[in-house]
């Protein structure tokens, strides 16, 4: 069996350090729900380890000026279970009450859903549909790039090898918010498709599907038939549009026809929920 160092840094530029200084030879672990699996399988054979849960302010879940800061070790289960986030995120806190089970919710972390960018993940949706910033941080500094944007297809980020995720920022302002999650088998709690819909003050529409392809898939110039009335016409209208323009993937749960027939019910769906039609 390969030796693998394990590096428990005890605060943030000590993490940043290590990040730097390995690269690509240093996996960062965070919930390690995920990468335990790969390493299990034998996907993933890192040669040093880099655990999170020793730096200090990366678990606090706090509002700031009608915004949501999400640190990176905050888990699952502790967004789920908030407070603040029921009360004013209801759609964030019960797209992560979907995921999986307690027991994985418990140790999954909001850093590491985002950063290894698995595309039949829960939440990604849902924050690029709310708006959502990845907070990063690297030793140049920090700086911020929407969910939509982080995610750039399977398993790859916009993170550098010098950077690490310290958070996510969720914006107030949602009117109303949705989450669906289509599951096609009984056996698997993964989605096949998953739909997020936000509306914001105004006449402002953010849909994203998930679990269709390597990331979020997201277009503004559709949501932007909702800029006036919107009525069956006009929901059944942008479902239509979202299921043409996504490519979408086969796999086990579903082929790419099956896929593109769901996304345009399931996007319908969200839409008649959202706008009450």
């Amino acid at each position: 069996m390969r030796h693998v160092e394990w590096h428990q840094p005890r605060s943030l530029d000590e993490a940043l350090e290590l990040r730097s200084s390995y690269g690509e030879d240093a996996v960062v672990v965070a919930g390690g729900t995920f990468v335990g699996i790969l390493m299990n399988q034998g996907f993933l054979r890192p040669a040093r380890l880099i655990s999170l849960r020793g730096v200090p302010g990366l678990d606090s879940i706090r509002e700031e000026d009608g915004v949501l800061l999400l640190g990176a070790m905050v888990t699952h289960r502790s967004v789920e279970r908030s407070e603040l986030v029921r009360r004013k995120w209801p759609a964030l806190a019960r797209t992560f009450s979907l995921v999986a089970s307690p027991r994985v919710r418990n140790q999954a972390t909001v850093g590491g859903v985002l950063a290894d960018a698995d595309y039949a993940s829960d939440p990604p949706a849902m924050l690029a549909a709310l708006a959502a910033r990845v907070v990063i941080a690297g030793k140049n500094g920090e700086r911020e790039v929407p969910v939509e944007d982080f995610i750039l297809d399977h398993y790859t980020t916009a993170l550098k090898e010098d950077e690490l995720v310290m958070g996510v920022r969720v914006p107030d302002g949602v009117r109303q918010a949705v989450y669906r999650k289509f599951r096609s088998r009984s056996s698997e709690d993964r989605p096949c498709v998953s739909v997020a819909a936000a509306r914001y003050g105004g006449k402002t529409l953010r849909v994203v599907v998930g679990a269709v392809a390597g990331r979020p898939q997201y277009f503004p110039d559709v949501c932007a038939l909702a800029g006036g009335e919107v009525d069956a016409g006009i929901i059944r209208e942008i479902a239509r549009r979202y299921a043409e323009n996504i490519h979408p993937l086969s796999d086990a749960r579903g082929s790419a026809r099956y896929r593109r027939r769901v996304m345009e019910v399931e996007v319908r769906r969200a839409l008649e929920e959202l706008y009450g039609v």
